[in-house]
């Protein structure tokens, strides 16, 4: 019998050998893979109305997830929202001073960590913050208005904002004070052509056309502001004059029926007096005379 040729008994030990290579080439990829799917946050933005703030940025996590962290400028990092899968965090109740600057970074890391992971992860830094300077003004809401006469009083109810002092959320007046103004934008509501006037209070009283309807809104405004100083204008009221005009009609009206009722009277009378006088005097011509 001829003995086994080598080369068949060394060919399937190659394939098996070359089967492992392959299989720790592909653990090696998927692992390389791995690591490479956590990617630093982009387009990282502050998303601020009225104190409500919160922190968005991209790309969705698929491998991985999200942490923040805030800080002041000096202070010390202070994790937020841990391990998410989401691309926002709210931060409102981080800004306990509304005046300070506050930065904040976004650290990208595996939800289960190895011993191979870095100790510190991929972060990306957020623009810096300060609440006061940034935060974007609500629209604001007109809380009574009245037209009388050539008066037209308007009241603007301060928006409550997300910022809370001793456990109380404070309005815009409260926080800004006299650093908050208004502005009124007043029309007649048969007219385009629009007027303006300014108050750092919450009232206006300004001079109006007597008996012509007006439109309006408000504008909440932070003339200190470099930025952001406008909020957006509020709803538009307009006032009625119909019930003016009612009651004028009313009284006009009324005094031009007491006037007809006056005369009606009068001719009654003066035509009952001639009346029995005409009569009073027939009788007296139709009466047979005395003879003596």
């Amino acid at each position: 019998m001829a003995p086994p040729n080598p080369c068949l008994l060394v060919a399937p030990a190659a394939s098996v050998q070359t089967v492992l290579l392959g299989f720790l080439l592909l653990v090696q990829v998927a692992l390389a893979s791995g690591t490479s799917d956590v990617v630093l946050a982009h387009n990282i933005t502050w998303k601020s109305i009225d104190f409500k703030t919160i922190l968005e940025w991209e790309p969705k996590p698929a491998n991985f997830v999200y942490s923040v962290e805030i800080s002041t400028r000096w202070g010390d990092w202070k994790k937020k929202c841990f391990q998410i899968k989401k691309t926002e965090c709210d931060l409102t109740d981080e800004m306990k001073n509304v005046r300070e600057t506050y930065v904040a970074r976004i650290l990208s890391e595996k939800a289960v960590k190895s011993d191979e992971d870095p100790e510190e992860p991929l972060h990306a830094n957020a623009p810096y913050f300060t609440p006061y300077l940034d935060t974007n003004l609500g629209q604001p809401r007109i809380q009574s208005f009245e037209q009388n006469d050539a008066k037209l009083k308007v009241t603007v109810q301060d928006s409550i904002t997300s910022f809370r002092r001793d456990g109380t959320f404070q309005t815009l007046r409260q926080i800004f004070h006299q650093d908050l103004n208004y502005t009124l934008y007043y029309w007649r509501a048969s007219s385009t052509g629009k007027k303006s006037v300014n108050t750092d209070t919450n009232e206006f009283l300004v001079e109006v056309d007597k008996g012509e309807s007006y439109c309006f809104n408000v504008q909440a405004v932070i003339p200190s502001r470099r930025a952001k100083q406008k909020s957006p204008e509020s709803a538009i009221h307009c006032t009625s004059q119909d019930k003016v005009v009612f009651k004028e009609l009313f009284f006009i009206v009324g005094a031009v029926l007491f006037v007809i009722i006056i005369l009606v009277i009068i001719l009654s009378v003066t035509l009952y007096k001639c009346s029995k006088a005409r009569a009073k005097r027939n009788r007296m011509e139709n009466s047979p005379l005395n003879i003596a």
